[in-house]
């Protein structure tokens, strides 16, 4: 069996994505910037056909990408930690020699970044994201309590999480940088990009033409 590459993604509800930049963008553009990533994702996915299975996790039921062609799952109850040990552990009990979850909201994504992340021969392989996270990790094998006491959207999430795989005799790989979106300064770098995903650009051009500068939402 193929690899599975599985996007991870909240329902785009306004008031429950993106609550940092809701601040300054307002709720209803935060939750579009939001719908623009994860469609831009899954769009991406498509170069991995033919190599790997793409599937797209939600938290809540909802219709929102529908018409991108892609199995759907519920994401498993709890916190974050127990959500991704699910997904991997069901692909990889599937029969899968490699189970793989990519954050939304990491625009852009090299291929060759996540080409790394699933030739890596480790157990866990994780993509970190500038601001201590990661957008990605690739599984071969995983454990139950491999996320104990990761906090997460903390500086220190990447390390915590590397620590407590290998705390549990999983061997662990660093693989190539990348940034997520998160933060006004955040869409600077995103509109930076010499190459943007189509949604995300459609967004960037519709954000800057109401003016950037009056991030009110209004």
């Amino acid at each position: 069996m193929w690899p599975v590459i599985i996007v991870f993604a909240k329902a785009p509800e306004p008031g429950r994505v993106k609550t940092r930049l809701a601040r300054v963008l307002g709720e209803e553009r935060a939750a579009g910037l939001h719908s623009a990533l994860v469609r831009d994702a899954l769009e991406s996915m498509g170069r991995f056909a033919g190599w790997a299975d793409v599937e797209l996790h939600v938290d809540i039921e909802t219709g929102a990408w529908s018409e991108i062609p892609v199995p759907r799952a519920l994401q498993a109850p709890g916190d974050l930690g127990r959500k991704m040990y699910e997904a991997l552990r069901a692909g990889l009990e599937a029969g899968r020699p490699q189970a793989v979850i990519v954050g939304s909201d990491a625009p852009g994504v090299p291929p060759a970044h996540l080409e790394s992340l699933l030739a890596s021969t480790a157990d866990v392989a994780l993509g970190p994201a500038r601001d201590g996270g990661y957008y990605a990790i690739a599984c071969r094998r995983v454990h139950p309590r491999m996320f104990d006491g990761v906090e997460w959207s903390r500086p220190v999430t990447l390390e915590q999480t590397a620590e407590a795989a290998r705390a549990c005799g999983l061997q662990v790989e660093i693989g190539p940088e990348w940034f997520d979106v998160d933060s006004p300064e955040d869409l600077e770098r995103l509109a930076a990009l010499p190459e943007l995903p189509r949604h995300v650009r459609e967004w960037l051009r519709d954000w800057k033409s109401v003016g950037s500068s009056g991030m009110d939402g209004s």
